[in-house]
């Protein structure tokens, strides 16, 4: 397996992870159990681990695919500063869901806080991550780009 391969396999998972834990999280809100939320807060956390799994696996992916024909250096540039930005929410989120599952477990009376503050940035987070996938993807799938005004590395 090579770098590559390994980015393809791991970034699926905060993306995945982060829309599961806010659907989670939103049926603990809606049914007002704790089990719910402490299990979205999980999910967070197990989504910051992913990312930064997928966020640092990135550069080998990027090394791996840049002499291939018909790559295009700003459709990379593009998902590298969407990623970017997706990885830092993402983290802040596991961390913020770390603290709210400790929280809510010690019955610590910030926990209501930090569970509004976790949906606003899950909700956030699900749009971020919308657009690092869809960048992603279009680095290799032209039929799903917008616009073919891009310029390839390998184009002489």
């Amino acid at each position: 397996m090579n770098n590559a391969h390994f980015h393809l396999i791991v970034n699926h998972l905060p993306i995945v992870g982060i829309l599961i834990g806010l659907l989670v999280l939103i049926s603990g809100l809606l049914l007002n159990k704790s089990d719910i939320k402490l299990t979205a807060f999980g999910i967070f956390i197990f989504s910051a681990f992913a990312s930064a799994l997928a966020f640092f696996s990135g550069e080998g992916a990027d090394e791996a695919i840049e002499n291939i024909s018909g790559i295009s250096e700003t459709l990379i540039h593009r998902h590298e500063e969407l990623a970017e930005k997706f990885f830092i929410v993402t983290i802040i989120l596991g961390l913020i869901s770390l603290i709210a599952l400790i929280a809510e477990v010690k019955s610590i009376k910030i926990a209501k806080f930090l569970v509004t503050l976790i949906l606003i940035i899950a909700i956030t987070n699900v749009v971020l991550a919308k657009y690092a996938g869809t960048s992603g993807g279009e680095i290799r799938h032209s039929e799903i780009r917008k616009s073919t005004n891009c310029i390839s590395i390998n184009n002489k």
